[in-house]
C-alpha cells in the first residue's frame, strides 16, 4: 500500500498506519510542484537576498552572523551535527517511523524550501525501511531540534540507523538499502530539523492509544455495572441530554451500547435506587476526558498539515520570513489537559474496584471470596490500585510549565510539548493496569453473583468471556499478579477497545 501525499489532510490514523505497518508514501505531483517553486525562492535568496536566519545568517545565539557564501552547503551539515544532542534510550521501530512520516508531511506543505531531491531521500529512508536511530531526550518543545537532527543524519551518510533488525553507522545503512547519501544545499538541514515532527509523531500514537485505552475503560465499566447490577438511570439519552456537557451524550450513548440485551437497562434490576458516584458520574467524566482527547488530536493535526517552519517560505509572494510557528503551546497545554483528565478517570476506577470489597454496598462476599477470613480474595490488591493511581497522578502534574530560558535567553519560552506527549503516555501505560485490575474484579463479581450470562448485555457479556478466556475465576488465593499482566496486554493490543455485539472489535 501507498498513501499518497498532498491530496488530503492527514490525520492520526494516518501516523499510527504509516508507524506500524509497511504502508509506503509518495507525494502528489502538485504537491512537488510546489516544493519544488518553494526551492526557487530559497536559492535565489541565498544568491542575492537580505540576512536570513538558517539560510546565509547563522543560527541560535549566533543569529544576525553573516555565512561566506561559499560556506553556505557544508554550514547546513554541520548545523546538523551540532544538534544531534539528543541522550538516553533510543525510541522503538514505529515511533522514529512516525518521526519520518510526520517530518515528510511537513516538508510536502510547501513552507521549508528544501531541495525535492532531499525530500525524496527522506521518502526513500523511509520507504527502504531505514529507520535512523533516534534518543528520547533532547527536546523543549521550541521544534524538536535535537531529535529530527539524529533523524536526519543517515541521510547523508553519518549517525546510526536500523535497518532490518541491525543497527549499523548511517553509511551502512545507505548501503544496505541501497540509497546514496543525499547532498544537502542551503537550507535543507535546517528544513530537516527545525520542526515539530517527533512532537507530532509521538503525540499522534499516544493520543490513538489514549481513545483506544477509554473505550477498553468503558468496556470494563460496562461489566462493572453488571457485577455491581448497578442502577441504569445515569446513562438515559433524555438523562445526558438534560445538561449536554462535553462528552457526556457520547459517553452515555456508548456504555448503553455495551450494556444493550441485558437486563439492566430495563427498570426494576438495579439493585439500589442511588450508586456511588464513581458508578454514577461516569458520563461526566469520561465525557470530559472524551472531550480532551478530541481536542488533542484536533490540535494535533493542524501540526501534521502545516508549514511551521520558520523562516517560512511564501512561494507566491518570492519571500522567506520569520515566524513563531515552531510553537506548540495549543498541543501542550490540550496533552496536559489529557493527563489531568486519565488522573480523573483513574481515580474513579480505583474508588469503584474498592466498592466491590464492602459487603454492605455490594451484597457480595467481603473481599470478592467464598472462602471466608482464612482467604485474602482481592483484599490486598487494594495496594496496587493505590500505587497506580499514584503514578498516574504524579504524572497529571502540568508539564507544559518546566522550562527555562536557552540560547543565551534569545530562547525564553518553551512549551515542552514531547516531554507532556511521554508523561502522558507513561501515565496511560499505568491505566491499563488499573483497567485490567476492574476488568478482573467486576468478572470475578458477576461469577459470584451467578449470573446467566444471558443476562449481561451483548458488551459487557465480551468483555467478560475475554477476561475468562485470559484467566479463570478467583478461587483458593493465588498469585494475581500474573492474572493483571495477561490482561493488561490484552487492553494494550486492543482486545477490549470498540467492542460489538457482533463480537468482534469494530
Amino acid at each position: 500500500m501507498t498513501m499518497e501525499l498532498g491530496t488530503r489532510p492527514i490525520t492520526i490514523e494516518d501516523v499510527v498506519m504509516v508507524a506500524t505497518t509497511d504502508t509506503a508514501v509518495s507525494v502528489a505531483p502538485a504537491a512537488m510542484d510546489r516544493v519544488a517553486q518553494a526551492r526557487q525562492t530559497v536559492l535565489r535568496l541565498a544568491a542575492d537576498g537580505p540576512p536570513i536566519y538558517g539560510l546565509n545568517s547563522a543560527l541560535g545565539a549566533n543569529t544576525g552572523a553573516k555565512l561566506a557564501p561559499a560556506d553556505l552547503e557544508a554550514y547546513q551539515r554541520r548545523a546538523v551535527r551540532a544538534r544531534s544532542l539528543a541522550v538516553g534510550q533510543p525510541y522503538d521501530t514505529a515511533s522514529v517511523r512516525a518521526m519520518q512520516f510526520a517530518r515528510i508531511a511537513g516538508l510536502v506543505q510547501a513552507g521549508s524550501g528544501i531541495s525535492p531531491q532531499v525530500l525524496q531521500a527522506c521518502i526513500e529512508l523511509l520507504n527502504r525501511r531505514v529507520h535512523p536511530v533516534v534518543p528520547r531526550w533532547g527536546s523543549i518543545g521550541v521544534s524538536d531540534m535535537p531529535l529530527l537532527a539524529h533523524l536526519a543524519l543517515p541521510l547523508f551518510g553519518e549517525g546510526r540507523a536500523e535497518y532490518r533488525g541491525e543497527t549499523l553507522s548511517g553509511a551502512d545503512a545507505l548501503a544496505r538499502a541501497g540509497l546514496q547519501p543525499a547532498v544537502l544545499g542551503a537550507k535543507d538541514g535546517l528544513a530537516l530539523f527545525s520542526a515539530n515532527a517527533a512532537t507530532a509523531a509521538r503525540g499522534s500514537l499516544v493520543v490513538h492509544a489514549l481513545l483506544q485505552t477509554m473505550d477498553a475503560w468503558l468496556a470494563a465499566i460496562a461489566l462493572s455495572y453488571e457485577g455491581y447490577r448497578a442502577n441504569a438511570s445515569p446513562l438515559r439519552a433524555d438523562t445526558a441530554a438534560a445538561r449536554p456537557a462535553a462528552g457526556q451524550e457520547a459517553v452515555a450513548a456508548r456504555l448503553r451500547q455495551l450494556l444493550a440485551g441485558g437486563q439492566l437497562l430495563t427498570p426494576g434490576h438495579a439493585r439500589r435506587v442511588q450508586d456511588p458516584l464513581s458508578l454514577r458520574v461516569v458520563a461526566q467524566v469520561h465525557g470530559a476526558a472524551q472531550a480532551m482527547a478530541e481536542t488533542a488530536r484536533a490540535q494535533i493535526e493542524v501540526e501534521l498539515n502545516s508549514a511551521a517552519d520558520s523562516p517560512l517560505v511564501l512561494a507566491d509572494e518570492d519571500l522567506m520570513v520569520s515566524t513563531g510557528n515552531f510553537h506548540l503551546p495549543a498541543v501542550a497545554l490540550a496533552l496536559d489537559s489529557c493527563a489531568i483528565a486519565l488522573a480523573q478517570m483513574a481515580s474513579m476506577g480505583v474508588s469503584r474496584c474498592q466498592r466491590f470489597m464492602t459487603p454492605a454496598l455490594t451484597d457480595l462476599p467481603l473481599q470478592l471470596t467464598r472462602h471466608g477470613p482464612a482467604h485474602s480474595g482481592f483484599a490486598t490488591i487494594q495496594k496496587t490500585l493505590v500505587v497506580l493511581w499514584s503514578e498516574i497522578r504524579q504524572r497529571a502534574n502540568p508539564g507544559s510549565l518546566d522550562y527555562m530560558p536557552v540560547s543565551e535567553t534569545i530562547e525564553d519560552h518553551a512549551c515542552m510539548s514531547l516531554s507532556v506527549a511521554e508523561k502522558l503516555a507513561e501515565g496511560l501505560e499505568r491505566a491499563r493496569y488499573l483497567i485490567a485490575i476492574e476488568l478482573i474484579i467486576a468478572a470475578q463479581a458477576v461469577d459470584l453473583r451467578e449470573l446467566d450470562r444471558d443476562r449481561l448485555g451483548h458488551g459487557a457479556r465480551l468483555a467478560y468471556d475475554r477476561v475468562r478466556a485470559l484467566v479463570p475465576m478467583l478461587g483458593e488465593d493465588r498469585s494475581m499478579g500474573p492474572d493483571i499482566e495477561q490482561v493488561c496486554a490484552a487492553v494494550a493490543a486492543g482486545a477490549f477497545s470498540g467492542l460489538q455485539a457482533g463480537g468482534a472489535p469494530s
